[in-house]
């Protein structure tokens, strides 16, 4: 098992090219999250390939720094089947520097593992000043005092004039 960090200056045909590659060495893309951000081309792929394979898909893989597209290749294990509970928090509110800094904070006091974060900026309706959007997935640990980190995620909230939700998800599912 790899996992893939991918990123260059965005062009078509990147994506093809990296499968391609995997491809050719008896490997499985399982699955990934890609985007195009300020121009770059950025993603993550985790892909199944046998353990003897690992070292030539790496290096052919790096080789396409030559082409302009950073490639770094990680081993790592199939997830553990732990059972866990996820939540889902959506924040919107005035940007201003610190907001993923302070959310994150009051998460990982309460022991939340952030699964998946997705934010942007784009002008509010009425004023046309820059909104901060965020999507957060998180995975909560047993016992994890779901209260606690609700009435933490509501005080960070107030204290960056944000509106925040907490909505939990179904059990074992991230979203």
């Amino acid at each position: 098992m790899l996992v893939l960090t991918v990123i260059g200056s965005d062009r078509p045909g990147l994506v093809e090219l990296v499968s391609r590659i995997i491809a050719g060495h008896g490997g499985n893309w399982l699955e990934s999250r890609m985007s195009r951000l300020g121009g770059e081309f950025a993603g993550i792929i985790r892909v199944e390939i046998p353990a003897a394979a690992e070292p030539a898909l790496a290096r052919d893989l790096a080789a396409l720094a030559s082409q302009g597209l950073a490639v770094v290749s990680h081993s790592g294990g199939a997830e553990p089947p732990a059972a866990r509970r996820f939540a889902a928090i959506d924040l919107v509110g005035h940007d201003r520097p610190g907001i993923v800094r302070d959310i994150s904070q009051a998460l990982a006091r309460g022991g939340a593992n952030v699964e998946e974060l997705t934010t942007s900026c784009e002008s509010a309706a009425m004023s046309g000043e820059p909104l901060f959007k965020a999507a957060i997935k998180i995975s909560l640990p047993e016992g994890c005092d779901v209260a606690g980190i609700r009435r933490e995620l509501e005080e960070v909230a107030a204290n960056l004039l944000v509106d925040i939700s907490l909505e939990p998800l179904e059990a074992g599912v991230p979203g």
